[in-house]
């Protein structure tokens, strides 16, 4: 099929900062794209060739866009998996696939698939609702502390709640849950896997994560991560292992724990770009969102190494602003070396939500850390009226 200067059109559903950098690459190619997103200022509502506002769990809603395109795909886990069903069954191309989505978007049946096919993973307990743990504390199945997630409509840290005691399920929703067992680890990590249609498969590096303490959120994505060959590896293949389990097509970003004793674990996956490969615009032969493009369209997938090392800055809401964004001392870090800011376009800003991300590259990745470092310290993102 002819993708380039032609009527092929794709369609995505998810307007947000993923589908606004998967957009950079389909005007690298010409490929015609509409999107679908429930805010009239999503910030794909700009790139993408006609844009429409409507519910991604509505099943008329998605099903409509999707007989509009010749494949489908989505930069969010929340959509409606039925309509996506209907579609591929009437020959619109979904990738990654109804199936992929239907195990993953709920994080009791991606455990369990985990537990199915071998996968290691931190022991689990799961419940119906949340107001069940209690009880079953009190029976001696489960003790402090553990990891408490909800099965559904997580993200960014929301939907998970390190439990230390009873009094921290007060404010948890009664919903359907996990219980996960608090794992010490050395280090968060992340492999992401790129399959094209054909089955071709290519890994990128092993990336490194820090978290914000407070919002659960990724602060810096750093590539490569800093840990023994030897573990690298056991990722690697515990990544590929995931991969041709889920049998995705697209990018699969599986997200891991180094134990104290360099064990594996694997804690969740996501079946789309992701922020742990942000950094890849800048520092990669092949960035992922391009790299999703090949694969969802069966083009032969490219080089996923690194041309220098990257860190990502995620850029969020400082606490205590909401309206209208301003990016303070911007001009500062553009001054920088090897630094480059990336705007999600949302004109709003509230605590901790994810408004941009800043990429710093460098030849040695100690000081790329340190760059990444001062980045943090210097730009904010606050509002006008504060």
């Amino acid at each position: 099929m002819n993708y380039f200067s032609s009527d092929f059109t794709l369609g995505i559903l998810g307007g947000g900062q993923l589908g606004k950098m998967l957009l950079y690459e389909t005007r690298k190619y010409d490929i015609r794209t509409i999107v679908l997103d429930p805010s009239a200022d999503a910030p794909c509502r700009i790139a993408c060739n006609n844009f429409e506002q409507g519910s991604l769990m509505d099943f008329d809603t998605v099903y409509n866009f999707g007989k509009k395109a010749d494949v489908l795909t989505y930069e969010i886990e929340l959509v409606n998996v039925k309509a996506l069903e209907q579609l591929e069954k009437e020959g619109v191309k979904v990738f990654p696939s109804s199936k992929t989505l239907r195990t993953i978007q709920n994080k009791a049946t991606q455990k369990l698939f985990y537990v199915d096919h071998e996968i290691p993973t931190a022991p689990f307990t799961r419940f119906a609702y949340t107001s069940e743990i209690l009880p079953a504390m009190e029976h001696e199945a489960l003790s402090f502390p553990f990891v408490w997630k909800s099965t559904q409509f997580g993200y960014d840290g929301m939907g998970v709640k390190v439990i230390r005691k009873a009094e921290d399920l007060n404010e948890l929703p009664n919903v359907e849950c996990i219980a996960e067992h608090m794992i010490p680890f050395k280090n968060e990590l992340a492999v992401i896997v790129s399959r094209n249609v054909s089955g071709e498969v290519k890994t990128y590096p092993v990336v490194e994560m820090e978290f914000h303490p407070e919002a659960n959120q990724v602060e810096y994505v750093i590539c490569p991560a800093r840990i023994d060959e030897s573990v690298a590896q056991k990722a690697q293949e515990i990544a590929l292992k995931v991969s041709n389990a889920i049998e995705h097509v697209g990018l699969l970003a599986v997200e891991m724990f180094q134990t104290e004793d360099d064990h594996i674990l694997v804690n969740e996956v996501a079946p789309r770009p992701h922020n742990s490969g942000h950094y890849s615009i800048e520092a990669s032969y092949t960035n992922q969102f391009e790299q999703h493009l090949r694969a969802i369209l069966d083009l032969p997938l490219g080089k996923t190494n690194s041309k220098l090392a990257g860190i990502m800055v995620n850029l969020v809401g400082a606490e205590g602003h909401f309206g209208d964004v301003v990016y303070e001392n911007i001009e500062d870090i553009m001054k920088m070396d090897g630094v480059t800011p990336h705007i999600y376009g949302k004109r709003e800003t509230r605590p901790f939500r994810k408004m941009g991300h800043v990429t710093i590259i460098h030849e040695e990745v100690a000081e790329a850390r340190k760059i990444a470092q001062k980045v943090k310290e210097t730009i904010n993102v606050i509002s006008k009226n504060n």
